[in-house]
């Protein structure tokens, strides 16, 4: 354990700020399965919110924009393929 003041409060925030970003993560593989899961059905609500999560993700520094832009290219690619 650090004995700095300033180090014993990054430890908690950075435990914090995991944690957040370990959820909105697992949130996101979450929607990018279901929405892979309903390729061939007319419903695309699936789609776009996995693609909202994406965006949300980025927006809350949890993923790099090009990263990003990955997921979404090849979610697009695989509903492409599927349709």
């Amino acid at each position: 354990m650090a004995n700095i003041k300033s180090q014993k409060k990054r430890i908690l925030t950075n435990a914090k700020a995991a944690d957040r970003n370990r959820a909105v993560r697992s949130e996101l593989k979450t929607r990018v399965k279901s929405a892979t899961a309903s390729i061939g059905s007319d419903d695309d609500s699936a789609v776009r919110l996995a693609m909202s999560k994406i965006d949300r993700a980025v927006a809350k520094g949890v993923l790099h924009k090009n990263t990003a832009a990955r997921k979404k290219s090849r979610l697009m690619q695989k509903i492409n393929a599927g349709s």
